[in-house]
């Protein structure tokens, strides 16, 4: 069950008109504070982003199931049955037996998953599976989203990076 306060960012950022995988990114975020807390761990960081999708489709977040072919076809019935999850008002109270086993598994994996490093490659990786137009698009966007006071903190950052690899080099 996802924490209140997880909800509630996620209901502000829908009704800020923010897109379904922006919202979506409040549970991911919790599921990394909650491995950096040590409540559970994870195989992968891929995992831990998973855990974090499950739980916002589930919630309510119209978050669509990932297109054919990208996935297996199981994850992606199990993304079709976590947004049904999500629609459905009636609430069946989980089975404490599955969901012990669950909590104990993750209690056994690592907490490496939600490190810096570890979170920089799987972003790095998934960016560049995005052709570049594709990357160039979102960043046209951001820049529509953020306004000036946005831009000019992304700015003045990217010349921070710049500078420091420049040192690095």
């Amino acid at each position: 069950m996802p924490e209140k306060q997880t909800l509630e960012r996620a209901q502000e950022d829908a009704r800020e008109g923010k897109s379904p995988s922006t919202q979506a990114g409040e549970f991911v975020r919790e599921e990394i504070e909650h491995i950096r807390e040590g409540k559970h761990g994870a195989r992968s960081t891929k995992q831990a982003i998973a855990i974090g999708l499950s739980k916002a489709r589930r919630a309510g977040v119209k978050l669509p199931p990932p297109k054919a072919g990208k996935v297996s076809a199981r994850t992606r019935a199990q993304a079709q049955r976590d947004s049904r999850k999500g629609k459905s008002s009636r609430r069946h109270k989980p089975s404490a037996t599955r969901s012990q086993a669950t909590s104990k598994a993750l209690k056994r994996e690592g907490r490496s998953a939600a490190s810096r490093q570890s979170l920089s490659r799987q972003t790095r990786s998934a960016a560049q599976q995005r052709s570049s137009a594709s990357r160039r698009q979102a960043a046209i966007k951001a820049v529509r989203t953020k306004g000036k006071t946005g831009v000019r903190q992304a700015a003045l950052k990217a010349a921070r990076t710049r500078a420091t690899h420049r040192k690095a080099a």
